[in-house]
């Protein structure tokens, strides 16, 4: 979605007080540029803490955008950034409408967090997202289930701007260790899938080309 976010930044992430935990971040980088596929820490509000290499590699050719860089905060990034779906394959299906569930849990938790609420007034200025928060996303949910928004084991498709990837899946993985976990954060890779190996998951039916950028309402059926 090309959605204009009057050229203000997201307010900047705090960084921890204590001087271990900054020692712990630090190393933590070394360890994650290590890591051979896409990999990101992120807060609660889906700010971006830190990423590797692999990651910068796999978003290269996103265009600027005021609010929603995936190093910035990748859940603005999926909602909000009209070249998501260059890298992100079946966009609406495969990222949008899990990262909306994702973001309505926490909204559910964290009513207070501003961060949150600043994201919650964002898809309530645009009439589609809104449609699609209030009536597509319970109606997705109750046909798919409430597992399918997690995040953790699932198999979504991308395209890799290395043609040696190129139109691939990639496997989230959940990997946070215990003292990441105690500062907020959350680790997630993404483990890049050989597409010459045999698929495992059901084949999604094809879907029209779509030239809006943003998401749609998912059909209620009819009664």
């Amino acid at each position: 979605m090309a959605y204009q976010a009057g050229g203000k930044r997201p307010t900047p992430r705090p960084v921890p007080e204590s001087r271990e935990a900054q020692a712990y971040l630090q190393d933590y980088a070394t360890l994650l540029e290590s890591v051979p596929f896409p990999s990101l820490v992120v807060d609660r509000r889906w700010d971006v803490v830190l990423t590797n290499g692999a990651f910068e590699t796999l978003f290269r050719g996103i265009g600027p955008h005021p609010t929603a860089m995936p190093g910035d905060n990748f859940l603005r990034f999926v909602l909000f950034h009209p070249d998501a779906g260059t890298v992100l394959r079946e966009h609406e299906s495969s990222w949008g409408l899990p990262m909306l569930a994702q973001f309505k849990c926490a909204l559910e938790r964290y009513a207070h967090d501003h961060g949150l609420q600043a994201i919650r007034r964002e898809i309530a200025q645009d009439p589609i997202m809104e449609a699609a928060f209030r009536q597509g996303l319970p109606h997705w949910i109750r046909a798919v289930g409430e597992g399918a928004a997690e995040h953790d084991g699932a198999i979504r498709p991308l395209l890799h701007p290395d043609p040696r990837w190129g139109a691939t899946d990639c496997r989230i993985v959940n990997d946070t260790p215990k003292t990441l976990r105690e500062l907020g954060y959350t680790r997630l890779t993404l483990v890049l899938r050989d597409s010459r190996r045999p698929a495992v998951t059901a084949r999604r039916p094809r879907r029209a080309p779509r030239t809006a950028t943003h998401l749609t309402v998912v059909p209620t059926p009819e009664p």
